[in-house]
């Protein structure tokens, strides 16, 4: 994202730069904080405190009727900002309206569906949907991955730092060995020539990694598998890097192919890790297994996944089956 042209949001920009926030939480969070000084007539937040807080937050449940997980990214944009930019925490319990919309249930594609959107997806694009689709990864984390986090000997694929912070080791499908082997020999190409470039910082590494390694940003291994086909600077210090692919050139190419398809249903890229975990439920995997897969903290979250198999919720068979 671009650095916004407000003074105020341009340094909490900066300063979420600083404490190394994702990008996505940046994005988010700003616009939040816009919707929260907009929502109070573009008062400036130092004269608000928490009686406007939460008269924003019941605006979002009453109102704009936003599901749980919204209105809770919401207060926590809020939280961040009177917390650590205006240094005026908001108190720990404050009454306003929770969200009583319920989650939407996942969009699901059958195998079939599935085979077809893969088939007809670009082909430069094509790998990156069959990992969220064969390993049941969030968009970032296929976008994150990094050529060392493969294993083809334990047929496995590692996910560092997925949601809440956490790492898993997830399955990978030994047919697209070929394929990943190819886009390894790919990114090694823009490699090699960004190491001729005297500019060429190396690939951004966390924080700690790159103090304990400093030599590690520029060896192979830590490249983005799926390297962007320019070099940028980064907001975080200047320096000339190779990100990875930006997310919204694979989200706008499932949704397109989706619509070629015609499939009658939404379907987005968490439609595949939505269809990954149906389909292995469907298949008998134990559902601790696809919550370890899917890295859930909660096997409730996993089990909204049961509502699409033939047997019905849980797998109990109806008595009407039986007549």
């Amino acid at each position: 994202m671009r650095k916004p042209h407000s003074a105020f949001l341009a340094s909490i920009y900066e300063q979420m730069l600083l404490l190394r926030y994702a990008m996505a939480t940046i994005e988010a969070y700003l616009h939040w904080i816009t919707a929260f000084i907009r929502f109070h007539k573009m008062q400036h937040p130092s004269t608000l405190g928490e009686a406007e807080v939460q008269s924003f937050l019941t605006h979002l449940a009453t109102e704009r009727r936003v599901a749980s997980k919204t209105q809770a990214q919401a207060l926590n944009a809020l939280v961040f900002l009177y917390k650590t930019i205006l240094l005026r925490p908001l108190q720990l319990q404050m009454e306003f309206t929770r969200s009583q919309r319920a989650p939407k249930l996942p969009s699901v594609l059958t195998q079939s569906e599935v085979r077809a959107l893969l088939l007809a997806m670009p082909v430069q694009l094509r790998l990156l949907a069959q990992l969220m689709y064969g390993s049941g990864l969030r968009l970032m984390e296929v976008m994150r991955l990094r050529i060392q986090d493969l294993d083809f000997n334990y047929l496995c694929v590692m996910v560092w730092n997925g949601k809440g912070g956490k790492h898993r080791r997830v399955t990978l499908a030994s047919e697209l060995i070929p394929a990943l082997r190819e886009q390894i020999a790919y990114a090694q190409r823009f490699f090699l020539s960004d190491c001729l470039n005297d500019q060429y910082a190396g690939v951004a590494l966390p924080t700690a990694l790159a103090r304990k390694y400093p030599s590690a940003c520029k060896e192979l291994g830590w490249h983005y598998l799926f390297p962007s086909a320019v070099l940028s600077r980064d907001p975080r210090d200047g320096a000339l890097r190779r990100h990875h692919l930006d997310p919204s050139t694979l989200q706008k190419a499932v949704r397109a192919t989706a619509r070629q398809l015609n499939f009658g249903k939404p379907v987005s890229c968490h439609t595949l890790r939505h269809s990954f975990a149906t389909h292995l439920l469907a298949r008998g995997a134990d559902i601790r297994t696809v919550q370890e897969q899917l890295g859930h903290s909660d096997v409730r979250t996993t089990q909204i996944y049961t509502h699409v198999l033939q047997q019905g919720a849980n797998g109990v068979r109806s008595p009407l089956s039986d007549l």
